[in-house]
């Protein structure tokens, strides 16, 4: 991961960090526990095999002295806390800023896993993984909660079903539409199926024994959510472009009512 992450990108993490860290934390105090929260050493009579994953430099005062000590994390602990603060990464998952700004106000229990997805991306890919799977899920269902569809969803629905009635309801699985647009309402399906086949066979959401694959590299997160935001971006905009709220209109003669 660390070699994904450029030197130029590192330097614009570690200003926003240091920029939020301010925001966060009321003091120093609680900024230095806070990163002795990601600090991990090993240390051993043999001074070459001491170890940590970085330094933690405080000033002559005690206090921790930020930009030298953020300065001597790898690229990937960067990430890590940059995402466990809520920091956007647009260079890894460009589509974040704006699905989460859709989402939060009329989506918030799909935003509160989405959110719980985003901050396990490096420390627990597997997780990660099955969390999108139930954000894209509860996105789904949210919209076809509108009556005006006449789905009829038993709740025990797969993603890949789930997709499949939304198509359906958002009357896409149109036979007269071009082929290039046939092939893309196939990729949204087919990309539903792979990230439900991810969860179900390559995390450990469903039992695995330690000769399964599983995931362990956050790149396939990335990948992964990057799909997932993408298509969900689509399905809210069609929605409210399509099937807008109607509009309740007040009478003229009861705009003037003292209640």
């Amino acid at each position: 991961m660390n070699e994904l992450i450029s030197p130029k990108y590192q330097l614009k993490l570690i200003n926003s960090i240091q920029a939020k860290l301010h925001e966060e934390f009321v003091s120093y105090k609680s900024i230095l526990f806070y990163l002795k929260k990601w600090h991990q050493s090993h240390e051993s009579y043999n001074f070459n095999d001491n170890w940590e994953n970085f330094s933690i430099y405080l000033d002559v005062n005690g206090i921790v002295d930020l930009e030298p000590t953020l300065n001597s994390m790898q690229g990937e602990d960067l990430l890590k806390i940059a995402i466990d603060l809520g920091i956007d990464t647009p260079d890894f998952i460009p589509t974040i800023p704006v699905f989460k700004n859709k989402i939060k106000e009329k989506y918030h229990n799909v935003y509160e896993v989405f959110s719980k997805a985003l901050k396990n991306i490096t420390t627990d890919p597997s997780l990660a993984i099955g969390l999108t799977n139930s954000a894209f899920e509860s996105i789904i269902k949210e919209i076809l909660k509108d009556e005006r569809f006449s789905k009829n969803l038993k709740g025990t629905e797969t993603l890949y079903k789930l997709v499949q009635a939304i198509l359906v309801e958002f009357k896409l699985d149109n036979k007269e539409f071009p082929q290039e647009m046939k092939t893309i309402c196939s990729s949204l399906i087919a990309i539903s199926q792979a990230i439900e086949k991810l969860r179900s066979e390559k995390t450990i959401f469903h039992g695995k024994t330690k000769d399964d694959l599983l995931i362990n590299d956050s790149i396939y997160v990335y990948l992964t959510i990057n799909s997932f935001t993408t298509v969900g971006l689509f399905l809210n905009s069609y929605y409210k472009n399509r099937y807008p709220i109607p509009k309740i209109e007040i009478l003229d003669d009861l705009k003037d009512l003292p209640f």
